[in-house]
């Protein structure tokens, strides 16, 4: 099976400043109990103030930005609210600052909810080993990340009654194995996290993808208003899922077409499979995003690798029917 490590996600010589730094963005018309706070470049993450709960979603990428996280909630916690935190998932960008929250060292102990799989993400060899290389490369940054698993555990789906806020956490693994995300019935809103990214997610594996198209017809197929990404402008709602779900789509005609056509499932890693398959990543996402996503992120590969990796799904299918 095809899989790409964390760093095989970037092309050679590709860096991201990480900062301390943490911002609350304006509100641009969502719900006004839900909070969008920014680390740099890299990440949005979410405080839902409900009656009964201060919720956390995500804890960033050290004790730092969790600190600061939690400077924008402690305001909202009074009249008995609880602190609750969430990790959508084991990415260092989504819950290597959860150390604050744990007991007894933590400084602000909280309950961290997340699926079982995400707590084994978390202390996995290839985790610590990231971690290791994060902190010999900035150790200012990660100097002195814990890897910190959560605590109240769950599989597919988990419900939080914050008595006017209803947050029901599911399932929707594609982009890691454990990744979960947030619907909040009541105001038609969905935190996506990592589920929907723009331009579009990327899969680490060749099952992933598969799951992770599964996941965003599951997510679209949902009544909403609103949708917050950790990855994409906050003004992008709803319509990015079906943008992401879009590209999929164009994506595997392209590649059938081509395997109908001859060309290997496995191309040589010299080939420039975009041009091989005729999807050029300036026609695969919408007008105007090209250049811009360039300029932002320097991810060049991201669609070469989603070409090759549904290349590979596809030929399995065929192999196996």
């Amino acid at each position: 099976m095809l899989q790409l490590r964390l760093e095989e996600c970037k092309p050679k010589g590709w860096t991201m400043a990480h900062t301390n730094d943490l911002e609350l963005i304006a509100n641009q018309g969502w719900d006004e109990r839900i909070l969008v706070c920014r680390n740099g470049a890299l990440v949005d993450t979410f405080i839902v103030v409900t009656a009964r709960y201060v919720v956390l979603v995500d804890t960033l990428i050290n004790a730092a930005t969790a600190r600061a996280m939690l400077g924008y909630a402690r305001p909202y916690l009074v009249d008995h609210r609880q602190l609750l935190v969430i990790n959508t998932h084991a990415d260092y960008d989504h819950a290597w600052g959860n150390q604050i929250f744990v007991a007894p060292h933590g400084e602000q102990p909280a309950p961290i909810v997340a699926t079982r799989l995400c707590a084994q993400q978390l202390q996995s060899a290839d985790t610590i080993a990231a971690l290791q290389e994060r902190q010999a490369q900035e150790p200012a940054i990660f100097g002195d990340v814990v890897l910190t698993p959560p605590t109240l555990l769950f599989d597919d789906r988990f419900l939080i009654d914050g008595g006017d806020l209803t947050l029901v956490l599911f399932a929707t693994p594609g982009h890691t194995p454990d990744h979960i995300s947030i619907y909040i019935p009541e105001i038609a809103t969905l935190l996506a996290a990592d589920g929907a990214e723009w331009p579009f997610p990327m899969a680490r594996t060749v099952h992933g993808l598969s799951a992770m198209r599964q996941s965003l017809t599951q997510m679209a197929a949902l009544h909403l208003q609103t949708v917050l990404y950790c990855h994409a402008p906050v003004t992008m709602g709803p319509d990015l899922l079906q943008q992401n779900i879009a590209y999929f789509d164009a994506l595997e005609a392209h590649c059938r077409a081509s395997l109908a056509a001859g060309v290997s499932a496995d191309p040589p890693a010299d080939v420039d499979v975009a041009a091989l398959i005729n999807f050029p990543f300036a026609q695969a996402v919408p007008a105007g995003a090209y250049a811009a996503f360039l300029d932002e992120h320097h991810r060049t590969d991201w669609h070469p690798q989603q070409i090759r990796m549904m290349l590979a799904y596809l030929a399995q299918k065929i192999y196996s029917a």
